[in-house]
């Protein structure tokens, strides 16, 4: 034993100086190195990965570490013994050169594991590739993965298992749900079953710890209670309760100085000389006023040009310039004074207001309340609202497709049929004419005798009929462009009989047409008291209302039945001179718009429910939405009226967009469009969804302006009106033409 001990100790001596000499010695180094590696002895469990792991790596060797040294440990033993029974028979050189190689193999990996656990740390892995800390995937397009003590490649493992091979494994090792692949070491490690314990606890969110208890009351290291004892238990100085000598000195110095009169103690103010109060100490007792911020009193401008006795010739004032002068109110010259010019500067007299300006100056000065205003930094782009971009509010209309010309006088009202196939217009002409929408020809011409002051057409798809308004008549016209059955429905509609009522005396009087009129289509009339301005249809196509606006009588409306020929006056007595008037499209109201304001009636109840201040002079135009619950009124005075009459009665939205005065306005039946028609030429139209949630208000966009009418005496688009189901627009104009917008 102390032999084989003794012979280790040679054995380490010698390995230790071969491998100085071998660091001394630069060539050779490759060929002792593939020795030490091609003989190195085999693992325990690297008989299979020999097939998968190269010869030149490193990694195969140190896969069990604790096994490797044992093993190489025993081997080294067995090769000391036959190195001494070697020595004497003088071996083969080879051998004893290879055996050599081994031992300094062994040992030098002894050493280098010596080396590497001197200075471990407990945390950190065993990290046998030195290329520092430093991604891995920087190596993977290498065949090594970092260097060893004497600066020689580590090589990889080849690793040649394809996915065959890994299912393979997959299949029959058993251990293969628990073997982890570790990237920094290139190796497969098979977990424990403490390890597998481990990362399901950390999965399942627990502590890694079993015994960490994670409801442990936790200690109060400090508390509220006052300690008994003191931070420092040192008893108190002696100097703590002598008194100090300098202070004593310090001390008497005072009192001696204050003795013979050299220091005087604080003087009491005394009230003899007067005191002075300030007028403004208790004027404002707010915040603002505690702080001093002293305000110099505004400068006198510095006196210019005018002011001269002798001033150029361009500063004194034409005859014209002294008329206009003397008409201004004093506050709005520009002068507070005519300048004049002398000769000399002893011919100019005393200016009269001297001491009336001084005085205003010494007011200003004293009695002129001058206050500091805060003032706040805004962005001006940050007042402007946020609003989406038009071609995100798409579709709506933006070019002029078609004109549909004919006419020779203005058109002041035009209409599309509810299957937007035809549009009716009526003409100071005298005449109506029916288009045909896609095509702009005019299929029907119907001569009515009279500038026609509004038409409309009726809303109920299953009839065709349509009303004109001209002078005191309101005609109701069959124009017979639709199938049979639509043509039969229209004419049930209007084969009711009258009913026999008590005459009112100033009630419209029915009465049917013959000859020549029937052959055009106009199949009734119904003859007013007074001019007819407007007429407009209940949404199911029975009722229709019509407008005379007239300050001296209460007959200003009326609403006609058409399936019973009847008519009544719903109003006893008109607040102001009606404009227009519209039927809500769902429930029983009747919009009332006068001048001023928008009065909203229950037809059931047969009240006033609500009236809606325009903020305008004078109303033109009304539109109610679909839905119902919005209403925009357009008026003389450039303005559009947006109502929400969930919100109040006063406008949610004005709309200055036009320069003269709004003739018409339009809501889109399905889509969130609305349009204005002005006498400026232009058509606006605007994008305005209405949302179902009561908290969130319209969104209001201009999308577009449209023009291409030509304004003719002063007069630009009279109407406008959108097509029921595309986003059209038609507008008519006093150029006597139709246009419509895509």
């Amino acid at each position: 034993m102390e032999e084989s001990s003794s012979n280790v100790l040679s054995s380490e001596k010698s390995g230790k100086m071969k491998r100085t000499k071998k660091r001394n010695k630069g060539e050779g180094d490759d060929e002792e190195e593939q020795v030490f590696n091609f003989n190195k002895p085999a693992d325990k469990g690297d008989d299979d990965e020999d097939l998968s792991d190269s010869e030149d790596s490193v990694y195969s060797g140190l896969e069990d570490s604790g096994s490797d040294s044992e093993e190489r440990e025993e081997g080294s033993h067995d090769d000391d013994d036959d190195e001494d029974d070697d020595d004497e028979d003088d071996a083969d050189g080879e051998q004893s050169q290879q055996t050599e190689d081994k031992k300094k193999g062994s040992e030098g990996e002894d050493e280098k594991k010596a080396d590497e656990y001197e200075h471990d740390s407990s945390d950190e892995e065993d990290i046998r590739n030195t290329v520092g800390n430093i991604p891995m995937e920087w190596y993977k397009d290498f065949p090594h993965i970092g260097y060893d003590l004497d600066g020689k490649k580590i090589y990889k493992p080849i690793r040649n298992k394809d996915e065959l091979d890994d299912f393979l494994d997959k299949m029959e090792n058993p251990d293969y749900w628990r073997t982890v692949h570790d990237k920094q070491t290139e190796s497969d490690i098979v977990l424990s079953d403490e390890q597998v314990e481990l990362v399901k606890r950390l999965q399942r969110g627990q502590f890694g710890d079993v015994s960490f208890n994670e409801y442990q009351p936790s200690v109060e290291f400090f508390s509220n209670e006052v300690m008994l004892h003191p931070v420092t238990n040192r008893p108190a100085d002696k100097r703590s309760f002598i008194p100090s000598l300098t202070e004593k000195e310090k001390v008497s110095k005072l009192v001696h100085a204050i003795k013979m009169g050299w220091i005087k103690p604080r003087r009491v103010e005394d009230d003899s000389r007067g005191r002075y109060y300030d007028l403004w100490a208790t004027e404002d007792s707010s915040i603002l006023a505690q702080h001093k911020m002293h305000l110099p009193a505004p400068k006198i401008p510095l006196p210019g040009h005018q002011e001269s006795y002798n001033p150029p010739p361009e500063y004194l004032f034409t005859d014209e310039e002294r008329a206009l002068w003397e008409q201004q109110d004093p506050s709005d010259r520009k002068l507070p004074f005519v300048p004049k010019k002398f000769s000399s500067l002893r011919q100019v007299p005393a200016f009269p207001r001297f001491i009336h300006e001084r005085f205003e100056r010494c007011l200003d000065l004293y009695l002129c309340p001058r206050q500091r205003k805060m003032r706040v930094n805004v962005n001006p782009e940050d007042l402007i609202p946020k609003l989406p971009k038009p071609k995100d509010l798409q579709p709506f209309p933006t070019t002029q497709s078609l004109v549909y010309r004919g006419h020779s006088g203005l058109v002041r009202s035009i209409s599309v049929s509810p299957s937007g196939q035809w549009l009716a217009s009526g003409s100071d002409d005298g005449s109506v004419r029916f288009w045909e929408v896609c095509s702009s020809r005019c299929v029907k011409t119907v001569q009515v005798g009279g500038a026609v002051k509004s038409i409309a057409w009726n809303p109920n798809p299953s009839v065709c009929l349509l009303a004109v308004a001209l002078d005191s008549v309101v005609l109701i016209v069959s124009p017979s462009l639709a199938d049979k059955q639509v043509i039969s429905a229209s004419e049930r509609l209007l084969a009711g009989q009258q009913e026999e009522e008590p005459s009112e005396g100033a009630g419209p009087v029915w009465s049917e047409t013959e000859g020549e009129e029937l052959s055009q289509g106009i199949r009734l009339k119904i003859q007013h008291p007074k001019a007819v301005h407007q007429v407009a249809w209940h949404a199911k196509g029975d009722y229709l209302a019509s407008v005379m606006p007239d300050h001296s009588s209460n007959l200003q409306v009326f609403i006609h039945q058409l399936s019973r020929r009847r008519s009544q006056n719903p109003f006893r007595k008109n607040k102001g001179l009606v404009q227009c008037v519209s039927f809500h499209p769902v429930r029983p109201y009747f919009f009332v718009a006068t001048q001023r304001s928008v009065r909203i009636y229950n037809l059931v109840k047969q009240e006033m429910t609500k009236k809606l201040q325009a903020n305008s002079k004078w109303i033109s135009s009304m539109a109610v939405h679909p839905g119902g619950d919005h209403v925009i009124c357009g008026s003389y005075d450039c303005r559009l009226s947006w109502f929400d009459l969930d919100l109040s009665t006063k406008p949610y939205k004005m709309l200055r967009h036009h320069k003269k005065a709004v003739r018409g306005v339009a809501y889109h039946r399905s889509y969130p469009l609305f349009a204005s028609a002005s006498d400026d030429g232009s058509v606006i139209v605007c994008h305005g969804t209405v949302y179902n949630d009561l908290l969130q208000n319209p969104l209001i966009v201009p999308v577009k302006v449209l023009r291409g009418h030509v304004i003719t005496h002063d007069l630009g688009v009279l109407d406008v009106t959108f097509h029921p189901t595309q986003p059209w627009i038609f507008s008519s104009g006093a150029d006597a033409t139709i246009r419509l917008f895509t």
